[in-house]
């Protein structure tokens, strides 16, 4: 995968030494990355839409790397985020970890172990973009359908047939019938299946929400 389409490694250190050797290190595997000395030129920068993913040292001058965590999840950015930390930083590391970092290495550590760690990070912002991406697919086609459809729909996924789903709208069977072709039309779903598939993870986002 070329390192465009991989994804951009952020390095946040206020060491510029390990800054420079992180930038190197992740460079030399053909990774894009993008090294800042502080939290604050990474918020003044950073575009939630693209992906990626965090190597953030836990402690840092201004911002910590908590308080940064703490900032981004206020704003609702969901970026996989390894801690790095010294020995003495662990139980910090693990409170990094409970609000939500991915995963944490001490100091030092090996370049393979980080690299490990990054190319799941990246791997793990992949899928959860494209996850995403799906979810506002579906909703958007399941929203041009009215409320008597999406009732249709929820009865139809909820394992009603057509003669009890006509029974319970005050509709006829034949009536019923033409609406289900309509909606699979409507959606664009290749199959009873597919209009099963986006109708659970409307349901899913929902209870999400």
């Amino acid at each position: 995968m070329a390192a465009r389409d991989a994804g951009t490694v952020f390095v946040l250190d206020d060491d510029a030494s390990m800054r420079d050797s992180l930038r190197w290190l992740i460079q030399s595997v053909g990774l894009s990355v993008e090294a800042f000395g502080s939290a604050s030129d990474f918020l003044a920068t950073y575009q939630p839409e693209r992906s990626g993913c965090l190597v953030l040292d836990v402690r840092m001058r201004g911002m910590s790397g908590l308080e940064l965590q703490e900032e981004l999840a206020r704003r609702g950015i969901s970026i996989p985020t390894i801690i790095v930390t010294g020995h003495a930083d662990v139980p910090m590391a693990v409170r990094a970890m409970k609000a939500g970092a991915l995963d944490f290495l001490e100091k030092p550590f090996s370049d393979q172990a980080l690299l490990d760690r990054i190319h799941r990070a990246l791997e793990i912002d992949r899928s959860a973009r494209r996850s995403r991406e799906e979810r506002a697919d579906v909703l958007s086609r399941l929203a041009v359908l009215t409320r008597r459809e999406r009732e249709i729909v929820d009865l139809l996924v909820d394992g009603k047939a057509n003669k009890e789903i006509a029974a319970e709208l005050g509709l006829s069977t034949r009536t019923v019938e033409g609406h289900r072709a309509h909606i699979m039309d409507k959606v664009g779903a290749a199959s009873f299946a597919e209009l099963v598939r986006m109708t659970l993870l409307a349901r899913e986002q929902a209870a999400e929400d």
